[in-house]
């Protein structure tokens, strides 16, 4: 087997309008479909990075909560590539999002920072400048 890549990430949401203008409107993801499936009172936004890879985002009704902060067992965080983490932290907290501290990662040298998507979602910004 050969993996080719990151096709897309599935997010499931309490707040789906919320959930849709954060992806859409904070981080200026694409929407590429949304669909309503009545039958299980569900929707699912179909949302695509620039580099092509696609989040799926979805309402469940009644759907449990699951502990998410980076250090709980499962999916640890979602990260995306900014080319800079402290004018990427800037515009979110102009938009008045709580993000924390830049810190340096020792092993690459690279900027990195974590922000909650509307449901704690930890999201970290990864900075990796283009060529």
């Amino acid at each position: 087997m050969k993996i080719l890549g990151t096709h897309h990430v599935a997010i499931i949401a309490s707040d789906y309008e919320a959930s849709k203008r954060f992806y859409t409107e904070i981080l200026g993801l694409r929407i590429i479909d949304e669909n309503h499936r009545p039958e299980r009172r569900s929707w699912k936004l179909d949302l695509r990075l620039p580099d092509g890879t696609g989040i799926e985002l979805f309402s469940f009704p009644g759907a449990p909560a699951r502990p998410s902060r980076p250090e709980a067992q499962g999916l640890r965080h979602l990260c995306f590539r900014v080319a800079d983490v402290a004018a990427a932290k800037a515009d979110l907290e102009a938009r008045g999002i709580a993000v924390e501290e830049i810190r340096t990662d020792p092993y690459t040298g690279r900027r990195f920072t974590f922000f909650p998507d509307p449901d704690a979602l930890p999201l970290e910004l990864y900075e990796e400048p283009g060529p």
